[in-house]
C-alpha cells in the first residue's frame, strides 16, 4: 500500500515544480486575485448575489492551488493559498459531483439532470455537454485525461473526454444506483460502488471492471448496506469503501479479498480518502465527525468533530498536509492533517432562502433559511455580518421591527423568536402555535407581532412578548398589517359539502378582532397578502396565475394581474405603491398597478425558485430569496419605470430583453399526453433546430424553427410545440424520449416523457 521513499521524494519534487510553474503562468490570468464574490455570475439586471448554495461536492486540483466546491448554484473556485473565492462557474443548475482533469485545465460536473457538462478551469468557459442518458450520480476522469466515467442508475458509463463521444455502458450487474465510481492509479481499472434503491432488492456491492474492455473483473461483497464512496490507493493495491452499514471495508484489487473493516462511526460513512502517501484514510460520516485511520493496520488515529451536520464529503489535498470537508451544515471546513486542528471554515454555504426582509433604514437584509438559520447581511456590500441560530427546523418568514432594533423570525418548529438586531441575541421566544409558523409582521406602529400558522393568527405585544388576541381564520398562511395599524389581512379557505373550496380574504380589524369584511374570486389557494403604503388596496397572489388588486374600505376588485409565469408565491407593493412585484417560479414580475401592465420581467438561473421578495426603502432595490441557498438583489432603475417617484416608462418591457445565456428548459407539461411545449431562450440572434429522439437515438421528429431574435420562449404561444406524433403523423408510443435544441454554435440535450 505504502510508496516507496524515493517514490515519495519524486513526487514531492514534481508537485513543486508543478505548483511553480502553475503560481508564475497564474499571474497572468483572469480571477487570479480574490474578488467580491457578490459580484460574480449575475442574472441580468442583478446587481449581487449574497449565499452560495447548498453543497454538494468539494474537489481538490492536481496542483493544489485550487478548491473546487459543486453547490446548488454552480461551481465556486477557492485558492488554497489565500482561502478566497476567486471564480464562479455558473451550471445555471445543481452541481453534485465534480472532478478535475489530470493537468487541472477542465473541471466536469454531474447532477441529477442527465447531463453531463465541462468548463475550462481559469476561464469558466462552457467546453461541452454530454447527455449521460440516466441520472448522474457521480463524476470522474481516467489517469490520462482522455475519458470520463459517471454512474448512474444500476450502470456506469464511459466516454470520450474530448468529444463527448460514448465507449462503453457497464450494466445489468448492479441493481441499484451506482453511488461512485473511480479509477485506478494506472487508469486501468474501474470502482464503482451500489446501492441507493431505485430498481431491485439492490446488491450493496463493489464491482470492478476493466477500463479498456468494460468486462466485469470482480464483485466485492460484505457491506449489509448500500455502498456510498470508493477510493483507490495511490499504488492502486488497495480499494476502499465507505457503505451506509456505518463501516469502511479495505480490499486487495488484484485478488478481491477483504482485508479488514475499519468501524467507529455511528452513522453512515458518506465519503472516503487516502492521503497523497497512502498512509492515512480519511472518512466523514452522517455522525458529523471526520475520522483518520492508519491505512496499514486499520487503526483508528483520531476522531474530528466540529461540523454541525452530516459530513457529506472528505478530500486530502495533494500535498496530504490538509484535508477539506464539506457538510449539510452549510460550510466547508479546512483540518491539518497531522493534528486535526482546525485552520478555517471558509464558503458561508446555505440552503434555500424562504423570507428577506430589509431593515427599516435599508442598510441591513436578513434572510430566513431552511437551514434553520436567520443571517444577516450588509445591503449595499453584500457582505455577512452574523448568523443567528436557535430555530430548530426551517425559518419561514422575517420581519424587522419599525424602529429597526428587533428581528422577528417564524419557524416550522412552531415557535417565533425574537432578536437584537445590533448583538443577534435572543431576546424572547413566543410559544403557542401547534403547527408551523409561516409568517410573521410587525404592526406599522411598533406595539403588536402578528404570526400566522395553519392553525391560528396569533397577535402578541412587542414589549412583553404576551399574547394578546387569538383567532382562527379557516386554513391559510398569510397575514399582513394595514399601514395605519388599526386592520390585519389573512388568507383562508373553506371546504364545502361538495368537495369544493373556497378561497377568501379576510379583513380584521385589529383592536378589537371584529371581521370587517370577507374578498372572495380566486379559484386557487391564496398564497400571499399585501396593503399598499397607502392602505387603500390590497393586492392577493394565488396558485389560480392571478394576481387580484381590491379597494380596502369597500372589497370591490379593481383589477387582475394573469402572470402566465405560473402559481404566485409571494406579492409586495413598491414603497410609493405604483408599482408591485411578484414571483412565480423562477420568475419575478414588475407591474404597473394604476394601468395592470406589466413593466418588467426577471429570471434567475434555471430551476432557481424565487420563495419571497422585498423592495428596499428607497425602491430602487428588489432582494429574492430563491431555492439554491442565496439572495439576489436587483437594480430596479429609472428605466424601467419603478423607481421611487418615478412615472412607469412609455417603453415597457414585457419579457427580458438582455438573456445572459442561450439555454434550452425543461417542456410542460412533463409527463404529456398527447402535447408538450417546449421552451428555450436566447441569449443572441439565431436560427434554431429541434430535433426529437426515441432512446436508441432515432430521430422521431425534426421541427425547423428558423430564425429567432434574442428572448424568452416561454409561452404557448412562443415555446416549441409537438404535437407528439412522428415524422409520418403517427402518434409515438409511451417512453422516455430527448429533445436537442441547436441554435447558432449552442446545442443542449434534455429528457421527457410521455405516458398513455
Amino acid at each position: 500500500m505504502r510508496l516507496s521513499n524515493m517514490q515519495v521524494i519524486a513526487m514531492k519534487i514534481a508537485l513543486i515544480f508543478k505548483i511553480t510553474l502553475l503560481f508564475v503562468s497564474a499571474l497572468c490570468l483572469p480571477h487570479s486575485d480574490a474578488q467580491d464574490s457578490p459580484q460574480w455570475n449575475l442574472p441580468k439586471g442583478v446587481k449581487a448575489r449574497i449565499g452560495k448554495g447548498d453543497i454538494r461536492d468539494i474537489q481538490y486540483s492536481p496542483d493544489g492551488t485550487r478548491l473546487a466546491v459543486g453547490s446548488s448554484i454552480g461551481i465556486w473556485l477557492y485558492d488554497t493559498a489565500t482561502r478566497q473565492e476567486i471564480a464562479l462557474i455558473a451550471a445555471h443548475t445543481t452541481v453534485d459531483s465534480i472532478a478535475f482533469s489530470p493537468d487541472g485545465r477542465t473541471i466536469i460536473g454531474g447532477n441529477g439532470d442527465d447531463i453531463i457538462r465541462l468548463w475550462e478551469t481559469d476561464t469558466g468557459k462552457h467546453l461541452q455537454t454530454i447527455d449521460a442518458k440516466g441520472s448522474v450520480k457521480n463524476v470522474a476522469f481516467s489517469p490520462d485525461g482522455r475519458t470520463i466515467a459517471n454512474g448512474t442508475v444500476n450502470s456506469t458509463r464511459l466516454w470520450v473526454a474530448d468529444t463527448g463521444e460514448h465507449l462503453h455502458t457497464l450494466k445489468t450487474k448492479h441493481t441499484r444506483a451506482v453511488n461512485d465510481v473511480a479509477f485506478s492509479p494506472d487508469g486501468r481499472t474501474i470502482a464503482s460502488g451500489s446501492g441507493e434503491p431505485i430498481i431491485g432488492s439492490g446488491d450493496n456491492t463493489i464491482r470492478l471492471w476493466d477500463a479498456n474492455t468494460g468486462k466485469l473483473l470482480k464483485t466485492l461483497t460484505g457491506h449489509t448496506s448500500w455502498v456510498w464512496s470508493v477510493a483507490f490507493s495511490p499504488d492502486g493495491r488497495t480499494l476502499a469503501s465507505a457503505s451506509r452499514d456505518n463501516t469502511i471495508r479495505l480490499w486487495d484489487v488484484y485478488t478481491g479479498n477483504h482485508l479488514r473493516t475499519l468501524t467507529g462511526h455511528t452513522s453512515w460513512v458518506t465519503s472516503v480518502a487516502f492521503s497523497s502517501d497512502g498512509y492515512t484514510i480519511a472518512s466523514g460520516s452522517e455522525d458529523e465527525t471526520i475520522r483518520l485511520w492508519d491505512a496499514d493496520n486499520g487503526n483508528l488515529r483520531q476522531t474530528i468533530p466540529g461540523h454541525t451536520k452530516s459530513v457529506s464529503r472528505v478530500a486530502f489535498s495533494p500535498d496530504g498536509r490538509t484535508i477539506a470537508s464539506g457538510s449539510g451544515d452549510g460550510t466547508i471546513r479546512l483540518w491539518n492533517a497531522d493534528t486535526g486542528k482546525h485552520l478555517q471554515t471558509i464558503g458561508g454555504h446555505m440552503q434555500g432562502v424562504l423570507s428577506v426582509a430589509f431593515s427599516p433604514d435599508g442598510h441591513t437584509l436578513a434572510g430566513g433559511s431552511f437551514d434553520n438559520t436567520l443571517r444577516l447581511w450588509d445591503a449595499d456590500t453584500g457582505n455577512h455580518l452574523r448568523t443567528l441560530t436557535g430555530h430548530t427546523r426551517s425559518v419561514n418568514s422575517v420581519a424587522f421591527s419599525p424602529d429597526g432594533l428587533t428581528i422577528a423570525s417564524g419557524s416550522t418548529d412552531n415557535t417565533i423568536r425574537l432578536w437584537n438586531t445590533d448583538t443577534g441575541n435572543l431576546l424572547q421566544t413566543l410559544t403557542g402555535h401547534t403547527t408551523s409558523v409561516y409568517s410573521v409582521v410587525f404592526s406599522p406602529n411598533g406595539h403588536t407581532l402578528a404570526s400566522r400558522s395553519i392553525d391560528t393568527l396569533r397577535l402578541w405585544n412587542t414589549d412583553n412578548g404576551k399574547l394578546l388576541r387569538m383567532h382562527k381564520p379557516p386554513g391559510g398562511r398569510s397575514v399582513a398589517f394595514s399601514p395605519d395599524s388599526g386592520t390585519i389581512a389573512t388568507n383562508g379557505t373553506i371546504a364545502t359539502e361538495s368537495r369544493n373550496t373556497i378561497q377568501f380574504i379576510q379583513l380584521w380589524d385589529a383592536d378589537t378582532g371584529d371581521l370587517l369584511r370577507t374578498l372572495s374570486g380566486h379559484t386557487g389557494p391564496i398564497t400571499n397578502v399585501a396593503f399598499s403604503p397607502d392602505g387603500l388596496t390590497i393586492a392577493s397572489g394565488s396558485t389560480d396565475n392571478n394576481i387580484h388588486l381590491w379597494n380596502t374600505n369597500t372589497g370591490n376588485h379593481l383589477r387582475t394581474f394573469y402572470t402566465r409565469s405560473g402559481s404566485v408565491d409571494t406579492v409586495a407593493f413598491g414603497p410609493v405603491g405604483r408599482t408591485l412585484a411578484s414571483t412565480s417560479g423562477d420568475t419575478i414580475q414588475l407591474w404597473d398597478v394604476d394601468t395592470g401592465d406589466l413593466l418588467r420581467t426577471f429570471n434567475g438561473y434555471y430551476d432557481e425558485k424565487f420563495y419571497s421578495v422585498a423592495f428596499s426603502l428607497d425602491g430602487r432595490t428588489l432582494a429574492s430569496g430563491s431555492s439554491a441557498g442565496t439572495v439576489l438583489l436587483w437594480e430596479i432603475t429609472a428605466s424601467t419605470g419603478v423607481g421611487i417617484g418615478v412615472e412607469p416608462s412609455e417603453s415597457r418591457i414585457t419579457t427580458l430583453g438582455n438573456i445572459k445565456r442561450t439555454a434550452l428548459l425543461q417542456n410542460y407539461p412533463n409527463p404529456f399526453n398527447p402535447e408538450t411545449w417546449i421552451p428555450y431562450q436566447l441569449e443572441k440572434d439565431a436560427y434554431v433546430n429541434l430535433n426529437i429522439y426515441d432512446q436508441s437515438g432515432n430521430i422521431v421528429r425534426a421541427l425547423d424553427i428558423g430564425n429567432q431574435v434574442s428572448g424568452i420562449y416561454r409561452d404557448k404561444s412562443e415555446a416549441a410545440y409537438w404535437d407528439g406524433r412522428n415524422q409520418n403523423g403517427e402518434p409515438v408510443t409511451s417512453g422516455a424520449y430527448y429533445y436537442q435544441l441547436r441554435a447558432g454554435d449552442y446545442t443542449s440535450l434534455r429528457r421527457m416523457v410521455i405516458v398513455k
